[in-house]
């Protein structure tokens, strides 16, 4: 089967990771087959792909049409008004771009000449559907709760005729998008990593303090992290007001905490910069106990450098990536208990959950876990059987490719 994947970006975030486990588990299992990955920017997603031995092709998405997102809509009605009426004005201006892309996305595809296509973002969805002849397959993977898209949602109501199938990231991801997209075949399928790379055993970032810009810990410090992207809703903010309250306690063993990662996308409005975060940082007197990290693209060596694992996002997470990896390392996790991340592990036996937002529940976990080796040791080594168990790439590659087929015969 010739596929084409369509991503909007070529940087590496969440669901480009997930890509390209796809792509490593279809190149095994299907060597045969050719692939083709075409997407929306340059980075280091293509270069990752063509190792995989995908045929990869970068066709810019212009940046009035990258720019424009609707996650950034205020929660509060005034902020929300003013925000979709910026979205419309960007929209319309993206819109006069629009046909000029559909028209060279349908050209490449026409040369591809593929039997399926999987597009593997939001933006993708919207433009896939007039790029291709009709009697092609199309999968949507959905990595988000539609619903709170409200621009977006609405757009891919309009077009739900032409996928044959959404692929969903979990189970509140699943039930969102049917009550969002009524009438649209949606199938869960947990998002995979690879097993044999985020585990316990292996390299250890040895330099967290230098890519910090910090002055070396003392031994026996305890390590806390948090990898993510800057999208405002990870948490980071939740996080330094946790760690806030750690620091003013005088009854903990000597902690360091990381946050670790960067901006990836270009909607503009959705992401924390650099900046903002060391601002918060500073004026709270965290110097000495909070620091940025770069992102990462080898993530096992950082989550082993960690003793524990924070997950903050303030909305419900589709999935929780970073969760399922630092369950995989083996690392005691912490768990912003709502969405898809709920689904993901046991309370209180393979990671602990807190309310999303709540930075003194968070802080009172983490104080927990600080104080007790034991409890973090037996934490994160039922996180790693119930990671191998539940969320091995190969494990995500065999359901998808069941769907693939699926979709093959019905034609």
């Amino acid at each position: 089967m010739r596929i084409a994947f369509l991503g909007p970006v070529g940087a590496l975030g969440g669901a480009e990771w997930i890509l390209l486990d796809l792509l490593a588990v279809l190149r095994v299992t299907r060597p045969d087959w050719p692939l083709h990955l075409i997407a929306g920017g340059d980075g280091p997603l293509l270069e990752a792909a063509s190792k995989l031995g995908v045929e990869t092709h970068m066709l810019p998405i212009p940046p009035t049409l990258s720019g424009l997102g609707d996650s950034s809509l205020g929660t509060g009605q005034v902020g929300r008004t003013k925000r979709m009426f910026s979205t419309a004005r960007k929209a319309g201006a993206a819109l006069t771009e629009l046909p000029g892309f559909v028209r060279r996305l349908s050209r490449l595809l026409k040369s591809i000449d593929p039997q399926l296509v999987h597009s593997n973002g939001l933006k993708c969805h919207l433009v896939a559907n007039h790029a291709l002849p009709r009697d092609v397959p199309v999968v949507w993977h959905i990595h988000d709760f539609l619903s709170s898209r409200i621009v977006v949602g609405k757009a891919l109501r309009r077009l739900t005729r032409r996928p044959q199938l959404a692929i969903a990231i979990s189970h509140a991801v699943a039930q969102d998008t049917s009550q969002t997209l009524p009438g649209l075949r949606v199938e869960t399928v947990y998002n995979g990593i690879d097993t044999d790379a985020f585990t316990p055993a292996g390299p250890v970032c040895e330099t967290l303090d230098s890519l910090a810009g910090m002055p070396a810990a003392s031994p026996g410090t305890i390590r806390v992290g948090l990898v993510a992207t800057y999208a405002r809703w990870k948490g980071q903010d939740v996080f330094i007001d946790a760690m806030e309250r750690l620091a003013k306690r005088g009854d903990l063993p000597p902690f360091r905490s990381a946050i670790v990662g960067g901006p990836v996308y270009q909607t503009a409005g959705s992401q924390f910069s650099e900046a903002e975060l060391r601002g918060r940082i500073r004026d709270r007197g965290l110097g000495e106990f909070v620091g940025l990290v770069p992102f990462q693209r080898n993530l096992p060596p950082v989550y082993r450098a960690l003793d524990v694992v924070v997950h903050a996002s303030t909305k419900p997470e589709p999935f929780g990536r970073t969760i399922v990896e630092a369950m995989a390392c083996g690392r005691a996790v912490v768990v912003s208990n709502a969405g898809g991340a709920a689904e993901l592990f046991q309370q209180g036996v393979d990671a602990i959950g807190v309310p999303p937002g709540d930075a003194s529940a968070l802080a009172e976990t983490i104080a927990t876990l600080l104080s007790d080796p034991q409890r973090r040791h037996a934490l994160g080594q039922a996180a790693r059987t119930s990671a191998v168990a539940r969320f091995s790439r190969g494990r995500m590659g065999e359901s998808i490719l069941s769907l693939y087929e699926s979709l093959e015969k019905a034609r």
